[in-house]
């Protein structure tokens, strides 16, 4: 009942709205400039995290530049907390389709329609953000953003979600003992999944807007996210441990409707992308600032925190290596090498 609803109510919204021109055809195709153009576009922008939450105080900024600087041209309609779907891979598929012109997703959910977004799901890839980010805005990264246009969407930057982190309902996480047969939620992605069970969970996939009552049903006991994300959707009601594993560096995706933003004239192209830019920027370091926030406030709403040693970091790391033999041949060779030298 309660998707049937959602689905519903998304279908409402966007029948309100329009993301298309408002006057004419989307013939500019980018060619055209401001001038004597005076046709007004509107992007919605669907995503499941909170109002509190780093990707949507960002969002609200984009909305603000584009409109502002578009004079009106451009208009901007953000709907947060998964109000038009409850699931990343629902609201990456509908940019495809052209149902939205944008959202905000983790790239796990993206490896299914563009498997060499795969590498990133890897775990224990990069060492610290510096190296995530010299990955990202670098070579290996721009082309993965270029390669979205094959499948009709235009990947605009990277953002952040930040190091995901382990948490249960059973004890404190110290070794793999402490997890076996721990029912673990895990993202939209099989890479992800296998981790998981490889660690000797019983792992399934689950869509994030149901998470927090499946977890106060018991139909989870672990799950795993940014400290980001544990905060702000109150998941230290429905879970009491968290181990600070640091398992997988989980960057977003700022993704628009490749269609949509071809046929955007060039100005509103390229102010599209220098707000993009400023998006990824301020967007990082918010999220660097209330993930030192949100873990103490985790800790005084009760959620009980360890951090892994390097021994004991060493033996997940250890665990997971036929993860990497697995998935070799259908990421490449290449491109996880590509990865593993941002941390030199």
């Amino acid at each position: 009942m309660k998707k049937l609803l959602l689905v519903l109510l998304a279908g409402i919204l966007l029948l309100s709205a329009c993301g298309r021109p408002s006057g004419g055809s989307n013939s500019a195709n980018g060619e055209e400039g401001s001038e004597g153009n005076s046709e007004q576009y509107t992007i919605r922008i669907a995503h499941l995290v909170s109002e509190e939450q780093s990707s949507h105080i960002a969002a609200e900024d984009f909305k603000e530049k584009l409109e502002e600087e578009s004079d009106g041209r451009l208009n901007v309609e953000i709907y947060p907390n998964g109000q038009l779907f409850p699931s990343d891979r629902e609201a990456i598929e509908a940019v495809q389709l052209g149902n939205v012109e944008m959202t905000i997703p983790a790239i796990a959910p993206l490896a299914s329609f563009n498997s060499g977004f795969s590498v990133f799901d890897l775990p224990f890839l990069f060492d610290d953000y510096d190296a995530a980010y010299a990955a990202l805005d670098g070579e290996l990264g721009q082309g993965l953003l270029d390669s979205l246009e094959e499948d009709g969407m235009k990947g605009l930057v990277f953002g952040e979600n930040g190091f995901r982190h382990l948490s249960n309902n059973e004890g404190p996480v110290e070794s793999l003992e402490d997890i076996q047969g721990l029912k673990m939620r895990t993202l939209e992605s099989s890479l992800h999944t296998d981790t998981f069970k490889q660690l000797g969970m019983n792992a399934s996939p689950f869509a994030f807007g149901e998470l927090y009552t499946a977890l106060q049903q018991g139909t989870y006991d672990a799950m795993e996210a940014p400290i980001s994300l544990y905060y702000t959707n109150k998941f230290y009601e429905v879970q009491d441990y968290l181990t600070l594993t640091s398992h997988v560096y989980q960057a977003t995706i700022l993704l628009m409707n490749n269609d949509f933003y071809q046929g955007l004239p060039k100005d509103l192209q390229e102010l599209v992308m220098e707000a993009s830019e400023e998006f990824r920027e301020n967007q990082r370091q918010l999220a660097q600032q209330q993930d030192t926030e949100f873990l103490e406030d985790l800790k005084e709403n009760g959620m009980k925190v360890n951090e892994l040693t390097d021994e004991q970091r060493q033996e997940f790391i250890d665990a997971v290596q036929p993860v990497y033999d697995k998935y070799e041949e259908e990421i490449g060779q290449d491109l996880i090498e590509q990865a593993q030298s941002a941390n030199e």
